[in-house]
């Protein structure tokens, strides 16, 4: 089963919870800071860690008997960035070739995504680029996902409207199945001011094909519930088309968490309370984890969720 039809058919479909975050946090991993996570696996310390934390949450979708999507840890592998690194191209390669090793040792139910991010600061809305801008940017790594073959292209935490159509008509264009997910903020908009509702119908109206879906991620379930509850975003295409949350465990906003020294977050019953309040109110498909969360977060997210449906 190809991914877009797996999303057609499925109730539900989880995701991966954090990975930078535990690895800084219970490996003593740091970050790169040009390409954040995309060099971790040409290191065998970093590359074993990577493994084990996939390996933990795709063996939660096995339990539970619910299909998974795994993104490439290459939000900030565009060109502009791998350019100043000490890498090139093929680290968009290798990086899918990693999952696909780990995806080979479980059943078809384990899917690919490519993976990718706005140029400049997703949480401030700094450094944004206009729609065309955005097409020229994103097209380098987007092709590249493409020869790679990834079953899917997401694009994470776009705080911005301009950037994200971009992006979108990049994506489009390798006529992979693709997913546009939106740094969002509890009055329903991103954080450039675009209410969701505003953001989908733009983006859909600029695309022949359309994105799969629109999701949010690194909010917390309570910030997105508010945010779905303005009245602006009570419409019909925000009900049919926003499908999905990668869960941040802190209610704080994008501007009290960003710079944060300590770890902000909830414990895994909670957090999976307010996740099935989304399924119910709001018909969400996609659930997966973000800042904050490890795997005891994710099972029980997992098993409240495989209850109910």
């Amino acid at each position: 089963m190809d991914f877009e039809l797996c999303y057609k058919n499925s109730s539900l479909i989880l995701m991966e919870g954090a990975l930078g975050e535990r690895l800084k946090r219970e490996y003593n991993i740091p970050s790169d800071e040009i390409i954040a996570l995309a060099g971790h696996i040409y290191n065998e310390k970093s590359k074993q860690a990577l493994k084990e934390l996939f390996h933990q949450y795709i063996k939660i979708s096995n339990h539970y008997n619910l299909p998974i999507m795994l993104t490439t840890p290459t939000r900030r592998a565009n060109k502009e960035r791998v350019t100043k690194s000490k890498y090139n191209e093929n680290i968009v390669y290798d990086n899918v070739s990693f999952l696909r090793e780990i995806k080979n040792e479980y059943p078809s139910n384990v899917y690919i995504g490519g993976l990718m991010g706005c140029k400049g600061d997703a949480y401030k809305a700094t450094d944004v680029l206009s729609e065309q801008e955005a097409f020229k940017f994103h097209s380098w790594q987007s092709s590249l996902f493409a020869k790679a073959k990834v079953d899917f292209l997401y694009a994470g935490i776009m705080p911005a409207l301009s950037e994200a159509i971009g992006m979108a008509r990049a994506m489009e264009n390798t006529g992979l199945p693709f997913i546009i997910s939106f740094m969002i903020k509890n009055d329903g908009k991103l954080i450039d001011g675009t209410t969701i509702n505003d953001a989908i119908k733009v983006i859909d109206n600029a695309t022949r094909r359309k994105p799969l879906c629109y999701m949010t991620n690194c909010v917390h379930p309570k910030v997105v519930d508010e945010a779905l509850s303005q009245t602006y975003n009570q419409t019909d295409i925000v009900k049919n088309r926003f499908k999905g949350i990668q869960a941040n465990t802190s209610p704080l906003s994008p501007e009290e968490l960003d710079g944060c020294c300590d770890l902000k977050t909830s414990d895994a019953n909670s957090l999976a309370s307010d996740m099935l309040k989304l399924y119910k109110d709001f018909s969400l498909k996609i659930f997966g984890g973000c800042c904050g969360t490890d795997d005891t977060h994710m099972n029980e997210i997992a098993k409240r969720l495989n209850q109910i449906i």
